[in-house]
Parts: C-alpha cells; structure tokens; sequence
C-alpha cells in the first residue's frame, strides 16, 4: 500500500538493497523506476490492455532458484497477436470464455525483457500481491528493462 501511495504521489521508489533479491524496473538511461522485493517463490504479472480488442491480457513470472519464470499467460480471447502456441504450456478455459496457458515453465535469458511501455489506454502494470502499479504512468511510450535481480550467491549453478 505504501509503495501505491509513493506512485500515485509521484515520489521515487528507492532500490531494493543489493543482498536481496528484487525485481526491477529500469529506464534506458539506466535509473531504476521501481524497485519490488521478489524472495524466492514471489510471483508477479504484467497486465496491459490489448490494443484492438481492449481487454486485459497477462503474462506471469515467479522468482524460482534465482530465475525469472514465465509460468502462465491470460488470455480472453484468441485476438491479434494472441494464440496458444502448441507444446508450449497447456491450454485451459478460465471458465469465462477465456483461456489460461498453464505450465509455461520458461526461464527467461539473463532474468530480464526489454519492454516497451504502452500508452494509458494500453496501461502496461505489475500486478503484484493483488496490487497494480502502472508502469504507463511511470514511462509511457519508453523503452524499459524488467529485470530480476538476484544476490550473487544465490544464482544457480550453470548446467555443463
């Protein structure tokens, strides 16, 4: 709640410290936008509305053994851009007309995606213990990186 507070004011979220592992969002010019703790386990989404068709579509990551996961997507609707890829997670209706992509279990490169913040009608956000906090109102129309960071020591070990 305090970190919405500090957004809605416009206030700097200041970084997480190096010994823990946090989630971050950092601009071109290398400045952190936000800073999230991310302990091991934690998950979060990114939420934005699809440009044609306007609903909310998410992608969602876990932090597990020091790796960006992406386990599972949202989708409501097959739109532009939108399909479930075959032998890449399971398809499964959300009960709504919708469909989750479940078992997605992809780590991501290097624990970080380049993203381009949409405008608000897009609204690009994380979605974290229930909370939105909007990365649109942060850095409309930038480049930026998502990026887990992990502790040194806490890094898996590379398989050969």
């Amino acid at each position: 709640m305090r970190l919405a507070l500090a957004l809605a004011l416009g206030l700097a979220v200041p970084p997480a410290m190096a010994d823990e592992a946090h989630l971050a969002v950092i601009s071109e010019r290398g400045e952190t936008l936000l800073s999230l703790p991310m302990p091991e386990g934690a998950g979060w989404c990114l939420e934005w509305n699809h440009s044609v068709a306007g609903f909310p579509v998410l992608d969602c990551y876990r932090h597990r053994q020091g790796r960006m996961v992406l386990e599972r997507s949202h989708l409501p609707d097959f739109a532009a851009g939108l399909d479930h890829i075959p032998g890449r997670g399971r398809q499964v209706s959300d009960g709504r007309g919708g469909y989750w992509i479940e078992a997605i279990d992809e780590p991501v490169p290097g624990n970080a995606y380049r993203l381009r913040v949409g405008a608000m009608d897009v609204d690009h956000r994380l979605v974290v213990d229930g909370e939105r906090l909007s990365l649109s109102r942060l850095a409309e129309h930038q480049r930026v990186t998502v990026h887990l960071v992990v502790p040194a020591g806490s890094l898996p070990a590379r398989e050969p």
